[in-house]
């Protein structure tokens, strides 16, 4: 009994430190190929779009904090001559819960003409959105945009799919400290899982057709 309570221990032991290891390899990956790449708001050069990241909307349609402070940085950006059209790329999957829905109501209730945004329904997590940007909008340049926390994951996994993309993150919603901290401890479990979606080069949850309303927000 002893000895297999030992083994067990050391298997236990080892099974944690490969854990960290994985973990802590998949964050060096999304630092390393985001570096140089990330930029402050008032710094990143122009792109002609400005992917916005889905998050949290509200029962009511309203977007979370996280979302808003997303949509209010692409805002900007348009406003600023550093993007010509803003993608939002969100989860759709209910007919009640619509990201990029409540995301164009958000920008146009504040002056975003709405031929300036395009939508996509089925970035159910970054690495969809980054796949679906390239291959079914027909992104090639883009400024990634999302809160700090996420932004490394999210640029590097766009940069691998083949889109120029550089990034601007948000700290305002850092007020929110409890949703915060969770969120930067899942980005841990998240790196090691954008490793392995590049590793085996899945293709999205849904592709469907090649839609062309980024170019037309461009044109």
């Amino acid at each position: 009994m002893r000895i297999t309570r030992k083994r067990m221990l050391v298997a236990g032991a080892l099974i944690m430190g490969l854990g960290v290891l994985a973990s802590a390899s998949g964050e060096l990956w999304t630092r390393g190929t985001a570096h140089g790449h990330t930029y402050s708001e008032a710094d990143v050069p122009a792109a002609p779009v400005a992917l916005v990241l889905g998050a949290q909307v509200y029962d009511d349609g309203s977007p979370s904090p996280f979302l808003a402070a997303r949509l209010d940085i692409a805002q900007r950006l348009l406003e600023a001559g550093k993007v010509r059209a803003i993608l939002i790329s969100g989860d759709h999957s209910r007919w009640e819960y619509d990201e990029p829905g409540s995301s164009e109501v958000y920008l146009v209730a504040r002056g975003v003409p709405a031929s300036r945004i395009a939508l996509d329904y089925a970035g159910f997590d970054t690495y969809d959105s980054c796949v679906r940007a390239k291959r079914i909008f027909g992104v090639r340049e883009a400024i990634v945009v999302t809160q700090t926390y996420h932004l490394d994951r999210a640029v590097a996994l766009c940069r691998t799919e083949g889109i120029d993309a550089t990034g601007v993150g948000d700290d305002s919603v850092k007020i929110y400290k409890e949703p915060w901290r969770n969120s930067v401890i899942r980005e841990r479990g998240a790196n090691l899982k954008a490793v392995a979606d590049v590793i085996t080069h899945r293709d999205p949850i849904f592709l469907g057709r090649q839609e062309t309303t980024v170019q037309e927000a461009l044109s």
